[in-house]
C-alpha cells in the first residue's frame, strides 16, 4: 500500500476576552493579574442563591466582533449551561451559548501577499475550493476562511501547576466575558492557521473588542486538525485531534506541524478509524516540541446542554446591530488598500502604518497636513516607530503630534534643514514638545540655499586646501568628498548639500 498524497485540514476555535469593565454576569472587575482569588464573588463562584445578570456592553461587544468578521447577528438569542467537571470550573457548568449563538455565517479573507508563491492562485499547492467544494478564492487576492459561529460565554479559572509541589486554582479569571469564534474546517496548513489568528487579532483590536494579548491569555486558540490521505486512489480521514490553549502564533504553527506529522505516521503504522463525533484532546508541550494526549473529547450529549434558567432569552434590537456596525468602521485591509491608492505607499509601508488603528489615524492626520506624504511616512517609519519600539509605548504616549511630524516633513521637503539636522530637530522635538520651526529658529539651523553664499564658502575651502586640489589633479577623485565635508564644516552644516556638492564638483572640474 502506498500513500499518494495527503492534505491538512484545520478548524480553529478562538477564545477572546472582551473589554467590558466587569465580568460577564457579575460586578467583579474585569482585569488581568493581581493576587489570586481577590476578584471573585458568589456569582462568578456559583455559590447557592447567587443570580447572574448580563453585564453592560457584553452583548454589544459581541455584536461588534460579529459585524467585523462579516457575521449575521441573531435578533433573538439565549444563554445555555454546558456541564463538565474540572477543578478550574467553580460551578460545575459554564454559561455559554449552544444552538442559538449571537453571530453566525461569517468569514475572514486572508491576503495572498502573506502566502508563499506556490500557495497563491496558479501555484501548485494552492487550494481553490474549501472542504464543501465551494470556491474560496476572492478577487484572486484573498483566500476565504468561513466562520461557523461566534458565541458568548464566560471564562474559567486558571490552573497553576508548580513543579514538585501542589496544583492551585486562581479564580480571578472565572466569569470573564468571552467570545468563541468557531471556523469551518477551511484552513489548509499550520502557517495559514497562524495567519488566520493573527488576522482575527488585528481586526478585533481595531474595533476595540479585545486587547488580544496572547501572553496574558486574552486570546487563545484550540486547533482541530486531521488529515485527508489518499492511498491507492482511496480517500481516508485520520481521527481529529483538538490541540488546546495555544497562546502564540508560533505555538499554533509548531503544534499543528508536529500533529500533522504524528497523524501521518500513525496512519502508516497504526491506522485508526475516523469518527466525526470523536476527538482526542491534546496539549502542546513547547519545551519538548510535541503534542501530548490529555483526554478524549466529550460529546455534546456528555455536556448535557440546557437553557440557562437564571437568564431569560432575549431580543437583540435593530438599534444595537446598527450601532455595532457603526463602531466597526474601516478595517485594516481596506485601509491598506486605500493608503496604497491614495498615498502611493508600498505594501510594506502600508502594512506597517496600519498595524494599529491609532497609528493609522495618526499617520493619516500627519499626511493630510504635509506637502510630501512619502517623506512624512518615512519619518514615522524610521524615527517615530524606533522610539515607540525602544520605549515600548503606543503612539499616544510618544509626546508629539501629527502636526509636529508634518511640519518637520515640510522643513525637509523645502530644504530648510538637512536630513542630519532633521534628526537633531526630531530629538529636540521629542524632548521639549516644541514645534520644528521654533527649534530651527532658536538653534539657527536653517539651511543656506543661496547659491552665491554657498559658492563663496566653496571658493574659500578650495583656496585654503591647495594640497587637496593637487591630489585631485593627480587623479585622487575621492578628495571631492573630503572637500565637501570641509564646506559643510565651514558652513556649520547649513549649506544645502546638493547645491554645495554640485559647486565643488564644478569648480574642481575646471581646475
Amino acid at each position: 500500500m502506498a500513500i499518494d498524497k495527503y492534505e491538512i485540514v484545520i478548524g480553529c476555535e478562538i477564545h477572546t476576552q472582551l473589554l467590558t469593565k466587569t465580568k460577564a454576569f457579575c460586578a467583579c472587575e474585569n482585569r488581568y493579574g493581581g493576587m489570586p482569588d481577590t476578584r471573585v464573588c458568589p456569582v462568578c463562584l456559583g455559590l447557592p442563591g447567587a443570580m447572574p445578570r448580563v453585564s453592560e456592553g457584553y452583548v454589544e461587544l459581541g455584536a461588534v466582533a460579529g459585524q467585523a468578521l462579516n457575521c449575521r447577528i441573531a435578533r433573538f438569542t439565549k444563554f445555555d449551561r454546558k456541564h463538565y467537571f474540572y477543578p478550574d470550573l467553580a460551578k460545575g457548568y459554564q454559561i455559554t451559548q449552544y444552538d442559538i449563538p449571537l453571530c453566525a455565517d461569517g468569514y475572514v479573507d486572508l491576503p495572498f501577499i502573506h502566502y508563499p508563491e506556490d500557495e497563491r492562485p496558479g501555484g501548485a499547492k494552492c487550494r481553490t475550493v474549501n472542504f464543501k467544494g465551494e470556491n474560496c478564492i476572492v478577487d484572486n487576492r484573498y483566500r476565504r476562511v468561513r466562520i461557523e459561529r461566534i458565541h458568548l460565554e464566560e471564562d474559567v479559572g486558571k490552573s497553576l501547576h508548580l513543579e514538585g509541589a501542589h496544583s492551585y486554582i486562581d479564580y480571578n479569571r472565572c466569569g470573564t466575558p468571552l467570545i468563541e469564534i468557531v471556523t469551518k474546517p477551511d484552513i489548509t496548513g499550520p502557517e495559514e492557521a497562524a495567519l488566520f489568528m493573527q488576522t482575527v487579532q488585528e481586526i478585533l483590536r481595531y474595533v476595540k473588542v479585545t486587547k488580544g494579548n496572547l501572553e496574558e491569555g486574552n486570546m487563545r486558540c484550540d486547533a482541530n486538525i486531521n488529515l485527508n490521505v489518499w492511498e491507492n486512489g482511496t480517500l481516508y480521514h485520520t481521527p481529529i485531534s483538538e490541540i488546546k490553549n495555544l497562546n502564540s502564533f508560533r505555538a499554533i504553527k509548531d503544534a499543528c506541524t508536529y500533529e500533522a506529522k504524528r497523524q501521518l505516521k500513525e496512519f502508516e503504522t497504526d491506522r485508526q478509524p475516523f469518527n466525526a463525533g470523536f476527538k482526542v484532546t491534546m496539549g502542546w508541550d513547547e519545551a519538548k516540541g510535541e503534542t501530548i494526549v490529555q483526554r478524549t473529547k466529550n460529546s455534546f450529549v456528555d455536556y448535557r446542554f440546557v437553557v440557562e434558567p437564571d437568564i431569560k432569552p432575549f431580543t437583540v434590537s435593530a438599534e444595537l446591530v446598527e450601532e455595532a456596525a457603526e463602531k466597526v468602521g474601516e478595517l485594516p485591509e481596506a485601509k491598506r488598500i486605500r493608503f496604497k491608492n491614495d498615498f502611493a505607499l508600498s505594501d510594506f509601508d502600508a502594512e506597517t502604518l496600519t498595524s494599529t488603528r491609532e497609528l493609522s489615524l495618526w499617520f493619516e492626520e500627519a499626511a493630510e497636513k504635509s506637502k510630501n506624504v512619502k517623506k512624512t511616512a518615512n519619518l514615522i517609519l524610521s524615527e517615530l516607530l524606533a522610539v515607540m519600539n525602544e520605549k515600548n509605548i503606543p503612539i499616544e504616549e510618544v509626546g508629539v503630534t501629527p502636526s509636529h511630524i508634518a511640519e518637520l516633513s515640510d522643513c525637509l521637503e523645502e530644504n530648510k534643514i538637512t536630513s542630519k539636522q532633521g534628526k537633531d530637530v526630531f530629538a529636540e522635538m521629542l524632548a521639549t514638545g516644541k514645534m520644528p520651526s521654533k527649534i530651527i529658529a532658536e538653534k539657527g539651523l536653517e539651511q543656506v540655499s543661496d547659491s552665491g553664499a554657498i559658492e563663496k564658502i566653496v571658493d574659500d575651502v578650495i583656496a585654503a586646501n591647495p594640497k587637496a586640489v593637487d591630489d585631485f589633479k593627480s587623479g585622487k577623485t575621492n578628495v571631492a568628498g573630503w572637500l565637501m565635508g570641509q564646506v559643510m564644516k565651514l558652513s556649520h552644516g547649513k549649506a544645502a548639500p546638493k547645491q554645495a556638492a554640485a559647486l565643488v564638483n564644478a569648480k574642481l572640474s575646471k581646475l
